[in-house]
């Protein structure tokens, strides 16, 4: 489904050219969960960015493949890229506060794909954006439709989010450090969704973290990046237990761990 090969990017913003990414490379299969870690700063929303054809095309010079269900995603045409976008790649972001619009109903912007990508009526939209709360668990949907974000739960607005990346059913959901912001109580249950998400609806899941004990829970494979580079990948369970590079083995060292009080 997706193959991303020595993939680096380059940033012209600057007296002097500055590369963030170096040689990344990622293959995903369909329905696939993936984790992608490090420290901040260390180019994972960047190389995200680019898989979901978000970055400037003017400041910044990017190298390598990107291919998506046989697209070129680093040379595919505008009008191409924004029939992938929202459609069959979506994306949450780490802060829903600031990417849902405080001016906007919640139903709206759940909406709002289906208005760009879709030809059904208003009523066919309508169910199918009630449909999509139900799926995320928020409860009475038909009043939530009305509500504007400032009146809604840091919770509550992450699984509106979630919705609205799912609404038109996409193939790959790139989850930006989408618990950063939450409580842990919170943050179990957005990591339970994904998994139902995955489950339920086959949606294969770029997972973008620096908690390894979150991608442990949801990943099959993990990424660690550090200083731009990918210096350790395999599979959660051998990259958990028997990490190779100094950098994983620093980040597995700092995993906190619950002892009972004597």
């Amino acid at each position: 489904m997706l193959d991303v090969v020595d993939l680096n990017i380059e940033f012209h913003d600057h007296l002097l050219p500055e590369t963030v990414v170096f040689d990344f490379d990622l293959h995903m299969d369909e329905g696939e969960i993936v984790g992608l870690v490090g420290e901040s700063g260390s180019g994972k929303t960047m190389s995200a960015l680019s898989i979901a054809g978000l970055l400037s095309r003017k400041h910044m010079k990017k190298r390598g493949k990107i291919e998506f269900m046989g697209t070129d995603i680093l040379n595919c045409p505008r009008k191409e890229l924004r029939r992938l976008q929202g459609n069959d790649i979506s994306m949450v972001f780490q802060e829903p506060m600031t990417s849902l619009d405080p001016l906007k109903t919640i139903g709206y912007q759940v909406e709002e794909s289906l208005m760009i990508h879709t030809e059904l009526t208003a009523p066919e939209r309508m169910e199918k954006v009630l449909s999509a709360l139900r799926d995320v668990e928020l409860s009475e949907p038909e009043k939530l439709i009305r509500c504007y974000p400032h009146e809604l739960s840091g919770g509550m607005r992450q699984r509106v989010m979630i919705a609205a990346a799912l609404i038109c059913e996409p193939k790959l959901l790139i989850c930006d450090e989408p618990t950063t912001a939450l409580d842990v109580t919170i943050q179990a249950q957005i990591i339970e969704l994904l998994k139902k998400v995955n489950r339920e609806h086959h949606t294969a899941i770029l997972f973008i973290s620096h908690d390894l004990s979150l991608v442990r829970q949801l990943c099959e494979r993990v990424l660690v990046m550090y200083q731009g580079n990918i210096v350790e990948s395999g599979p959660c369970e051998e990259v958990f237990f028997r990490p190779k590079h100094s950098y994983t083995k620093q980040l597995i060292a700092a995993i906190p761990r619950f002892e009972k009080l004597k």
